[in-house]
């Protein structure tokens, strides 16, 4: 697998450009255009972004995790690395990821039931944007500290 390690890196990466990219836009220029479109038309496009939304988002996060899961296992075999700064670093980056499928996870339940409403929308991207600003800062840090 360590002949693959660069493009397994590359599709990690890719994937989380795209995840982040999706919810960093829809928090920062989906929410001020909230305020410009009014209710009515704002749950409409809330509406098709989710339904967009979860057409792609399952297999880019898939991807992603089945990604960070060979990385890890390259860099870190058996937990080797636990007793590194480095180690302590990553493991709390998938920490934070495993916060993020789990807060993803509600969010396509609480879609798939009907009970995504706009509030709860907005919510879980604002926290999902702040846990992947930390995996970012964290992918960052492990390998300057």
């Amino acid at each position: 697998m360590a002949a693959w390690y660069g493009w397994i890196q590359l599709v990690h990466l890719a994937c989380a450009i795209l995840f982040v990219g999706a919810v960093a836009f829809e928090v920062l220029v989906l929410e001020s255009v909230a305020r410009q479109l009014g209710r009515a038309r704002m749950a409409e496009l809330e509406r098709l972004v989710v339904h967009r939304a979860r057409r792609i988002m399952p297999a880019v996060v898939l991807l992603l995790f089945l990604s960070g899961f060979a990385m890890y296992s390259v860099r870190c075999p058996g937990l080797a690395c636990l007793d590194t700064r480095f180690g302590v670093l990553l493991n709390l980056k998938v920490l934070l990821a495993f916060g993020v499928l789990g807060v993803f996870l509600a969010t396509m339940w609480a879609a798939l039931r009907g009970r995504l409403d706009p509030c709860r929308f907005r919510h879980t991207h604002r926290i999902v944007l702040a846990l992947m600003a930390g995996i970012v800062f964290l992918a960052r840090a492990m390998f300057l500290l």
